[in-house]
């Protein structure tokens, strides 16, 4: 780990190789100085998954396994750079699908001991903060990040560089969670959150009067299996009384609860603890009515809003090789015995 220290010193420009595949993505990307994104490759299994109304393990594990070799190469090529040039690898070793963190674990380690450059561990989440840097440029902590996706719904104070504290999170289902579940409901398939965004534009937000989820004694949390309830009550009580549904309308009104809960309670944090920088993260910050609102509340503010471009908000190995940066700055390695953690909580190590 000594010669990696000094390696850091030593070398004006850090280039990293990240791996990412904690879900239903093979990603590879290099990375210079944690904010410049020389290659991006992304291997989706999208279309695979639909034909089973979500992401099926098992088959993303083995697709993960076809792929990965192909994406790094692929991202290698694109950068016109080869392992030799490299000055790490980093890999997502959680939270996400054990099996398909495996493959990814797996394959950054292979290349760690041949290459012998050091390994990084990074978390999945704490990429999805970490992509606001690659086109924000000035973005520095401490700001204020609302963490948006299939499987978290958190609000964290970015202090310092890898430094997170929680003050929000959700109690039962995540948003992205609730869009896939409402989505099905109202027969749109599989990704719900796109398919949702998109006829909202075609209904009316106030059509319906969803609920608005608060918790007692945690203003900042979160909690959205009462507003997909409340979808799936409506639609079944129409059904039984023969009324017409209409579905763009519940969509529509579906987003907008949710998007009214999700501005309000960063508004009220970014207040509480004295914010001034305000950014979003994950799948669901791509969202076309959340960031339309998160920004209108920012300018009312007088906060400044950052936002990853869509490519980034969804998985990608760029967000993780912006993440590893800071660690490869800090030293922060991991050893050959890394493992997958399907439950890795933000800020652990």
């Amino acid at each position: 780990m000594e010669d990696y220290r000094k390696d850091v010193v030593e070398k004006e420009d850090v280039y990293i190789l990240a791996i990412e595949s904690s879900c239903d993505e093979t990603a590879a990307s290099v990375v210079k100085n944690g904010r410049e994104v020389l290659s991006n490759v992304i291997s989706t299994q999208i279309d695979l998954h639909t034909l089973y109304g979500g992401v099926v393990p098992e088959i993303a594990s083995r697709k993960h396994m076809e792929k990965i070799n192909q994406v790094i190469e692929e991202a290698l090529s694109q950068a016109q750079m080869g392992l030799t040039d490299m000055n790490a690898v980093a890999v997502t070793y959680g939270p996400g699908l054990v099996g398909a963190l495996l493959v990814g674990v797996a394959e950054a380690k292979a290349i760690s001991y041949a290459a012998k450059l050091p390994l990084i561990g990074v978390h999945h989440i704490e990429g999805h903060v970490s992509a606001n840097y690659i086109e924000n440029k000035e973005l520095e902590p401490p700001f204020l990040c609302l963490i948006v996706s299939g499987g978290h719904t958190h609000l964290v104070l970015v202090k310092e560089y890898g430094t997170y504290e929680i003050i929000g999170r959700t109690h039962d289902d995540a948003a992205g969670e609730a869009y896939d579940k409402v989505a099905r409901a109202i027969g749109l398939g599989y990704p719900g959150g796109p398919k949702i965004d998109k006829l909202a534009k075609e209904g009316k937000k106030n059509a319906i009067v969803f609920p608005r989820a608060s918790i007692e004694g945690c203003p900042f949390d979160f909690s959205f299996s009462g507003v997909k309830s409340a979808v799936l009550n409506y639609i079944n009580s129409s059904t039984m009384k023969g009324e017409a549904i209409n579905r763009a309308d519940i969509a529509a009104s579906f987003q907008e609860a949710v998007v009214d809960v999700l501005i309000s309670h960063t508004m009220a944090a970014a207040k509480e603890y004295g914010m001034k920088k305000i950014a979003i993260a994950g799948g669901v910050a791509s969202n076309s009515a959340l960031r339309s609102a998160m920004e209108e509340a920012c300018k009312k503010n007088q906060f400044e809003f950052y936002h990853p471009t869509p490519l980034f908000c969804t998985d990608n190995a760029a967000m993780i090789g912006a993440a590893a940066y800071y660690e490869y700055l800090k030293g922060n390695f991991s050893g050959l015995d890394l493992n997958a953690v399907p439950n890795l909580k933000i800020g652990q190590r």
